[in-house]
């Protein structure tokens, strides 16, 4: 496996093409806008390294029999299963941001298991690909982020049938050697920080979308890829002068990119999906269960740190022993504890797919998700009603190191007289940026619209929830006879 020190210098061989601000990234390493995200997912790489969490960061590979790190390995058990859901927690409780690595892990999964599914109905090959793709993945302890998302176009419309056919990514040239794809890849969590994309389907597919059902995996540096970094809220923070109070987190974060291939050749050994596409579907929905379940561990050990920050925030304003107030922490904490049950739950009810790796309980991954949509902006909203409004409204970093200003902060920012205004400043910093700055990103907006918006929940709640057995119970109950 890598250390953390090797990994962040084999990002510095990749030749990105990578865009911010209207300027190209010369350096993405040590920008000091990518950074933090940089240092958050190179967590997962440091805390394997160490022996406390080794259990947690570290399986041993059903291919090679090596050790590896678990976020490039495939579930073997629910064991397994659980584990990721804990070491996410674990992450997030580090970090207080996202740690980008899940996408790839669950994409991963996901199509290690349809592939094999897919060979055996249709005679390819594509599982055996992926098998050495993965097998390098592991041996090298590569980041690999995984690529979903297309950017749409007319909703309304199957991918072949967009007014730009560029709308949904697309098989564009064939030839003996592979395929030619363009198209772009939206929201994309953590491209920057990886050595390797898995890209898939973002629908299911039906008759005239063959192009369009296309899986592979390509370098993240692959000619004809251009990256466009995505803006967030106080993002330039990181660039002034003093910015260890405002940022709220100065070491860790998280980023979003959109990706475009431009003609990108994409040769045969690493296509995983190639026009089947009653198979897209497959892709899609493991994925999102897989994805939907890794909500239940990274949310909440980013929610274990908002609520940590809150109570020393209402500590240093002299009013923990409310009574009002303790209510409200009791709320987090319950909220928070439901969503890390949920995702427990779809894993410790897992089953084996036919290829030997591991699936959630759909069902209860979907509902761990749907959940994931409403609590955090709860447990957002109350950290931010015992902030106090100090949270949004306290000067600059910058006024407060002015000799001239400086007493007068000190002096009318000052909550308990132990405590220095200093540090009050910086609780409320972090519970700002985590509720509104670069981490809600990762926080909020992500809880949402992460892995599936909460009516793709919905819909597959729906279509797994078994409504008819349940009122055949109820009938058998009532003394009901006949359908």
């Amino acid at each position: 496996m890598m250390t953390k020190d090797q990994y962040i210098e084999s990002l510095r061989k990749l030749n990105l093409n990578l865009w911010m601000f209207g300027k190209k990234v010369e350096n993405p390493v040590d920008d000091p806008i990518i950074r933090p995200s940089l240092n958050s997912f190179a967590l997962t790489y440091e805390l394997a390294e160490d022996p406390e969490y080794d259990d947690l960061m570290t399986a041993t590979s059903h291919l090679t029999g090596k050790k590896i790190n678990r976020f490039t390995n495939i579930h073997q058990s629910t064991d397994d299963l659980i584990k990721k859901v804990k070491m996410q927690r674990l992450l997030g409780q580090k970090s207080g941001a996202c740690f980008q690595r899940c996408v790839g892990m669950d994409a991963m999964n996901a199509v290690y298991s349809s592939t094999y599914e897919i060979d055996e109905a249709c005679g390819t090959k594509y599982h055996e690909n992926f098998v050495k793709f993965l097998t390098r993945v592991q041996d090298e302890d590569l980041a690999v982020d995984g690529a979903m998302t297309d950017v749409k176009g007319d909703r309304g419309l199957a991918p072949s049938k967009q007014a730009d056919p560029d709308l949904f990514l697309h098989v564009v040239e064939r030839t003996e050697d592979g395929v030619y794809v363009t198209g772009a890849k939206a929201h994309q969590t953590g491209y920057v920080n990886s050595h390797e994309v898995l890209v898939m389907p973002t629908i299911s597919m039906r008759e005239g979308d063959e192009d369009y059902a296309i899986c592979f995996s390509c370098p993240t540096d692959a000619e004809g890829i251009t990256l466009i970094y995505g803006r967030q809220s106080c993002d330039t923070r990181k660039l002034e002068e003093y910015n260890s109070i405002d940022v709220g987190n100065q070491t860790y974060g998280g980023h979003e990119v959109l990706v475009i291939f431009d003609r990108v050749f994409i040769p045969n050994e690493n296509i995983y999906l190639n026009g089947e596409v009653a198979f897209a579907g497959m892709i899609v929905e493991r994925f999102a269960g897989f994805h939907r379940q890794s909500y239940g561990g990274c949310k909440v050990g980013v929610g274990d740190v908002l609520i940590g920050a809150t109570a020393v925030a209402v500590e240093m304003a002299g009013c923990a022993k409310a009574s009002h107030v303790k209510d409200k922490l009791i709320e987090m904490v319950h909220l928070n504890e439901t969503l890390y049950s949920c995702g427990i739950a779809c894993s410790s009810q897992g089953a084996p797919t036919k290829s030997g790796g591991y699936l959630i309980d759909l069902l209860l991954a979907n509902v761990c998700k749907q959940n994931i949509t409403r609590f955090p902006y709860d447990i957002a909203r109350l950290a931010q009603d015992l902030a106090g409004g100090l949270m949004v409204t306290q000067p600059s970093e910058a006024d407060y190191r002015n000799p001239e200003l400086q007493p007068y902060i000190e002096k009318y920012l000052k909550g308990v007289a132990s405590v220095p205004t200093e540090d009050r400043m910086r609780i409320l910093r972090l519970i700002e940026n985590i509720t509104m700055g670069t981490a809600a990103v990762g926080y909020l907006p992500e809880s949402m619209h992460g892995a599936g918006s909460p009516q793709a929940q919905r819909i597959m709640i729906s279509r797994q929830g078994n409504l008819e057995a349940k009122k055949d119970l109820a009938k058998h109950i009532a003394h009901i006879e006949g359908k």
